[in-house]
């Protein structure tokens, strides 16, 4: 029942993933609508689309230190109830500066979900399962984002683009009443435990939560820490800069229609969601294949980093819709294949006390990326009429993310007791 009901929670997860790349991916979908009805030009486009990210950004860090202090049940309750209400509020939004404000505090609502769940899987799960556990925990996001185009395609055009934002809210406030419900902080707390199942779980996280935690700047400070980080970056270029501007880029440059675009941009969010469901079983096949958890995480981190960055280069110099799409494709899959590995290299650096707070600094400094990426594209089409140049930049930086990682995250020096937390890994 245990095994059966940490899973039941993951579930949960993928579900609430699912239904924020929906909300967050809405906005790009619809953005030739938006555009033409509020008079935005590609470079005010790209400043909306980056206003997400200065309240997400920060909201990581908050999210997951406050998950290490009231708990992951009620950040994500608090979270999802505001991101809701202000996807919703977006279709009040009648120029540039309602817009502006209405994305950055929906931005603020969004921002713990990821390191938050980390916190969660950091309470539920053993090691051997945990990068598992994280991939299919964040696996609903790249789905969600691929019901996006469709779902919301098809109700923006026929009932138009604020009445698509006001459904999908709905969707995520009942998603808040099912978490309230059915989910907890810890095993031990679940109703549906038996009395023996309880002290099991206790046993096992007794057993994890007694490593010796430092104070949370120790951690932040450390090599290994700021180069999973910068690596999360190049990541999240990459997907910023397909979330917000490849639907758009569809459309101006490729000459789709809002609906067929809406249908053609699922493409790669589908194969993404293959990536992401299978990265943490790669990434914990290797790790028990080998007995080195580092070397699993940098061997997949690396190598799929790299290889996203070649192709989504590369879609920026071929001609025509389907060599783009399909390397595009290629190039989110194998960025999605990374996804559980930043989260795991926390997971096994740090002690399950600052799990929340580490989640959130790395998350932080990824999602800066949401910031720059959108409105470098914006100005970089304005200034050049097309879109090379932007597909090129994002490659180029996800490749230093690559490299960071090869390079910085090695394994501790020897030590011993508290030593060993102090070790720079």
């Amino acid at each position: 029942m245990y095994a059966r009901l940490r899973w039941f929670i993951i579930a949960l997860l993928f579900l609430g993933g699912a239904i924020s790349y929906l909300d967050r991916a809405a906005l790009s979908i619809a953005a030739p609508l938006v555009a033409r009805d509020l008079g935005l030009d590609p470079a005010r486009l790209g400043i909306v689309f980056s206003s997400f990210f200065f309240g997400y950004a920060l909201f990581c860090f908050v999210g997951g230190w406050a998950a290490d202090r009231i708990g992951p049940k009620n950040v994500f309750t608090l979270a999802m109830t505001v991101w809701s209400v202000f996807c919703g509020l977006t279709a009040a939004a009648t120029g540039l500066v309602s817009l502006l404000l209405i994305r950055v505090v929906f931005g603020m609502g969004e921002g713990p979900f990821s390191s938050t769940a980390n916190k969660l899987v950091s309470n539920w799960f053993p090691r051997e399962e945990q990068a598992s556990a994280v991939g299919m925990a964040n696996a609903g996001q790249p789905l969600g984002a691929a019901l996006a185009g469709p779902v919301v395609g098809f109700i923006a055009v026929s009932f138009g683009w604020r009445i698509s934002f006001v459904v999908i809210a709905a969707v995520g406030l009942l998603w808040v009443v099912a978490w309230m419900l059915l989910a907890t902080d810890r095993p031990d707390q679940h109703r549906w435990l038996d009395m023996a199942a309880r002290a099991r779980a206790v046993q096992e996280r007794t057993r994890r939560a007694a490593a010796p935690a430092l104070p949370l700047g120790t951690y932040l400070r450390r090599p290994a820490i700021l180069a999973t980080g910068f690596a999360f970056f190049g990541y999240a270029y990459i997907l910023y800069f397909f979330l917000s501007w490849f639907p758009t880029y569809l459309t101006m440059s490729q000459g789709l229609s809002v609906q067929r675009m809406g249908a053609v941009n699922a493409i790669p969010w589908l194969v993404g969601f293959v990536g992401l469901a299978s990265s943490g079983f790669v990434c914990d096949a290797i790790f028990r294949r080998r007995g080195d958890a580092l070397f699993a995480r940098k061997l997949v981190l690396v190598g799929s980093l790299l290889v996203a960055a070649v192709c989504v280069a590369l879609a920026g110099i071929v001609r025509g819709v389907v060599p783009v799409v399909a390397l595009m494709a290629v190039s989110v899959f194998f960025m999605y294949l990374t996804a559980s590995t930043y989260w795991a290299i926390i997971l096994d650096t740090v002690p399950e006390a600052r799990v929340g707070g580490v989640s959130g600094f790395v998350h932080l400094i990824a999602n800066l990326a949401g910031i720059v990426a959108p409105s470098v594209t914006g100005f970089l089409v304005e200034w050049s009429g097309s879109f090379g140049s932007a597909f090129v930049v994002t490659g180029g930086i996800a490749v230093a993310g690559a490299l960071a990682v090869a390079v910085f995250v090695r394994e501790p020096a020897p030590a011993a007791g508290a030593a060993m937390a102090r070790a720079p890994v």
